[in-house]
């Protein structure tokens, strides 16, 4: 399946592996579930049960100089295993509560604590081959992953994703995680095939918004941006004036009028323009009356490919879509046959011929329309 081609697009996912996912934190030690209280307290002596008490009181305050100050007097106090254990515990929550997670894992360590509460606490503290080996020991899959990506072996986490996503093939963070690692190893194929599995699993808006602010970044011709603007309302990311205005001012100067004011009155009615402004009236008005002469010219200019693409324009703003189809179809005949192409597809699948669709995009032929049509593929393989 042909697909966009900038490596622009990648960056958001690529970016997004190297953060650690949410069950990658410090928050792993569970000290609180070791020491809660009265009764906890009631195992130790008051000169240690005290000040560890005080020691929590204050962490959680936001006072981690206090508490640290408290689980010293409570060391210092500490005469058998239990209360050295209790401590240590405490003072590994203090440092965790602090972000020192590394004091935190030495604290943890005196006390032979478990693989996986040291495991997020490496990880975090960027002992990455630490991380890995108490991991392995685990079984945090996770943890062995994003450590791998953090010191720049993207080929050994891909491996990671791969073997979760054997076990979980539909879920959008780890797919997500493996095209970053796929992106940083320039295995772009795989990276590809990645994406289009991580966008048919989850086409939600915000899924889509990352990949096309990334491409309207992108130098590219204005009518390939208008395409990627259709794309951008379609998928639901029409979601902030300025880029409202731009697509009306696109559409309107490309010769869709009519999408410009049919964009402008559903912003404005949204609230995403404000309601009633005489700027956006005064546009809604230009739009139409520009959009009622392109109308009336279309039926003369789709009976000849120079004129055909301007004809379906104007269909396309007005919601004729069969009219539209056929008018692009001439226009690809002629002197704009890629672009007469994209726009093509793009009627057919506002048409809801979404077969008819894939195909127009899949026969745009590569150049400044290309990636655009890539996306709309990818777009309508989520429909039908």
């Amino acid at each position: 399946m042909k697909l966009f081609s900038r490596s622009a697009l990648a960056l958001s996912l690529a970016v997004a592996a190297a953060v650690p996912l949410a069950g990658v934190s410090g928050a792993g030690v569970s000290v609180l579930a070791v020491f809660s209280g009265a009764a906890s307290a009631q195992a130790l002596s008051p000169a240690v049960g005290k000040p560890l008490q005080q020691a929590s009181a204050a962490a959680r305050a936001g006072n981690n100089a206090a508490a640290l100050n408290f689980v010293n007097q409570a060391r210092q106090a500490a005469k058998t295993q239990n209360e050295r254990t209790k401590v240590a515990q405490m003072a590994a929550f203090v440092y965790t509560r602090s972000g020192q997670y590394a004091q935190a894992a030495s604290e943890l360590e005196r006390i032979g604590a478990p693989a996986s509460q040291l495991a997020p606490l490496y990880y975090q503290a960027r002992q990455y081959d630490k991380a890995i080996a108490a991991a392995r020991k685990s079984g945090q899959s996770t943890i062995i992953a994003q450590s791998y990506l953090m010191q720049g072996k993207p080929a050994e986490a891909a491996k990671m994703y791969e073997q979760m996503l054997a076990r979980s093939p539909n879920n959008p963070a780890l797919l997500q995680n493996l095209a970053g690692a796929q992106f940083k190893m320039g295995n772009r194929e795989a990276y590809l095939g990645t994406i289009q599995k991580l966008i048919r699993v989850d086409p939600t808006p915000a899924r889509w918004r990352a990949l096309l602010l990334d491409m309207r970044s992108a130098p590219m011709s204005r009518d390939a941006k208008l395409g990627l603007y259709h794309l951008m309302r379609e998928t639901g990311n029409l979601t902030t004036a300025a880029d409202v205005q731009e697509f009306a001012k696109i559409a309107i100067v490309a010769g869709q009028p009519g999408v410009a004011a049919d964009v402008v009155k559903a912003a404005s009615e949204s609230g995403v323009l404000p309601a009633g402004d005489a700027m956006t009236n005064r546009l809604v008005e230009a739009s139409a009356k520009r959009q009622a002469a392109a109308i009336a010219q279309a039926p003369a200019q789709a009976k000849a490919p120079k004129t055909a693409m301007t004809a379906g324009h104007a269909y396309m703003g007005a919601g004729q879509y069969p009219q539209a189809i056929a008018a692009y179809t001439t226009a690809a005949k002629g002197p704009t046959a890629a672009e007469a192409a994209l726009f093509k597809g793009i009627a057919q699948q506002r048409a809801g011929q979404t077969a008819a669709a894939r195909a127009t995009f899949k026969s745009v032929p590569a150049g400044p329309y290309s990636d655009i049509a890539g996306l709309w593929d990818l777009y309508a393989s989520t429909k039908g």
